[in-house]
Parts: C-alpha cells; sequence; structure tokens
C-alpha cells in the first residue's frame, strides 16, 4: 500500500514543476511587430478669386479746447459721412462703429510750458460695401462729407465654400503626385493611404492705404482696383510601402 507521504510527495513535485513551467512562460519575451514602412509628400492647391465685397476703415478726427466742442463737430461729421454711405444704398448694419477715442493733446512752448491743450477724438468706423463698382464713388463722397482718415480697403469673397472645395481637391492630387514621383525615384510601390491632412495656408488680399486724403483727391474719383484674391490650401499624405 502507497504511503499517504509518498502521494503528497508526488503531488507536491507535480505542483512545482507546474509553476515552474508558468513562470518560463510568462518570462518569454514578446516578438515584436516590424515597423510599418511609409513614404510622406505635400502638395499646394491655389485658387484665383474675383473680390466681390470690400471693408473699409474710415475715420473722422476732431479737435477743438473744448471737449465738447469736438464732441459735437466729430458727431456732425461722423452723421454725415453715415447719411452719404446709406444714400448710396449702403445697408445701415453695414456701417459699424470699431473705434471712438478722446483725449488731451498738450500743446508746448519754447521752454517746455503747456501752452495749450486740446482735445482730440477719433471715431473710426468699418463699412461693408457690396457693390464694388460704386467703390471709388464713394471713398470720393466721404471724404467731402468729412473723413480724415481712411486707413485701408481690404477685399473679400462672400462665399468661398465652392473655392476652398476647389483648392483642397488640387492641394491632395499635388500630394498624390509628389508621392508617386518619390516613389518612383526611390524604386519602391505606394500601398494604402494612411493618413491625409488638409489646412488653410490664409489668403493674402490686396490692400488699398491712404491716410489724411483731402485736396486734389477729392476732385477726383479715387483709383481702387479690387484685383484678386489668392486662396492656398496645403495638404499631407501619408502611404504605406508595398
Amino acid at each position: 500500500m502507497i504511503s499517504r507521504k509518498y502521494i503528497f510527495v508526488v503531488i507536491s513535485l507535480m505542483l512545482a514543476f507546474g509553476l515552474a513551467a508558468c513562470t518560463g512562460a510568462a518570462a518569454a519575451p514578446a516578438a515584436k511587430e516590424a515597423p510599418t514602412r511609409s513614404l510622406s509628400a505635400s502638395g499646394t492647391g491655389i485658387v484665383y478669386l474675383v473680390p466681390d465685397l470690400a471693408y473699409i476703415n474710415i475715420g473722422v478726427q476732431s479737435r477743438a479746447e473744448d471737449v465738447g466742442v469736438a464732441l459735437r463737430e466729430n458727431n456732425a461729421q461722423a452723421q454725415s459721412i453715415s447719411k452719404v454711405l446709406t444714400d448710396m444704398g449702403v445697408d445701415q448694419k453695414d456701417i459699424q462703429t470699431s473705434a471712438f477715442n478722446v483725449y488731451p493733446q498738450p500743446q508746448y512752448g519754447p521752454t517746455g510750458e503747456i501752452t495749450q491743450t486740446d482735445y482730440v477724438v477719433d471715431n473710426v468706423v468699418v463699412v461693408t460695401i457690396r457693390d464694388l463698382s460704386k467703390l471709388g464713388e464713394m471713398l470720393d463722397a466721404v471724404v467731402k462729407a468729412g473723413a480724415n482718415n481712411i486707413n485701408s480697403i481690404q477685399f473679400d469673397v462672400t462665399d468661398k465654400k465652392t473655392a476652398m472645395i476647389e483648392a483642397r481637391k488640387a492641394a491632395i492630387e499635388d500630394a498624390k503626385d509628389t508621392a508617386q514621383q518619390i516613389a518612383e525615384a526611390a524604386a519602391v510601390q505606394l500601398g494604402d493611404i494612411l493618413s491625409v491632412n488638409t489646412y488653410s495656408a490664409g489668403a493674402p488680399v490686396p490692400v488699398f492705404e491712404g491716410k489724411g486724403l483731402g485736396g486734389s483727391y477729392a476732385a477726383s474719383q479715387a483709383p481702387v482696383s479690387a484685383g484678386q484674391l489668392i486662396l492656398t490650401v496645403n495638404a499631407d499624405i501619408t502611404y504605406a510601402i508595398r
């Protein structure tokens, strides 16, 4: 008859061998996956647009020893400019105040003493012009109405969605062509697309600047040309290499 002691020893040995096998399996290093070979390329899509609206910064600056007088003069000029614009078809919602400042400006004598203090009032509005055929005429009219500071004219397009789609497609196609050229030069074959990213690089616009306009300028129509806008989209594309 097999003793209980003998059975206990056998079972203990079996458990010990089992634990050792499990420990060995856990300690075995996992097989590393081979890194995916890839090829990346960039492309650019450019679309030219004809502007159909413009934003103008029109300012009125008034100066007087009495702040109340300066404010009244400035208000009268600003109202005159607003009336001229609305009479020419500009909607009131397209005339928006962007800055209004009142500040003292001391006048100094030969020895540095303050001889007089004037108060300066600056009132700047942003005007959206939706009929560019009237742009030059409007500039002349606001100068005659009292505008003495035209900071800039920025041209834009009302709807850029279609142009953005076109530029995005062109950028992706350009990136694909570049990737294919690189693959041929490197003697490899392109596989599946791993990632595609597109982003707009911004659109430079023509700017017309003029300050302190008056004199002969007010006697003739302003020579303003809208030109073209450039919409640019960039694309990055990554392929797996087969």
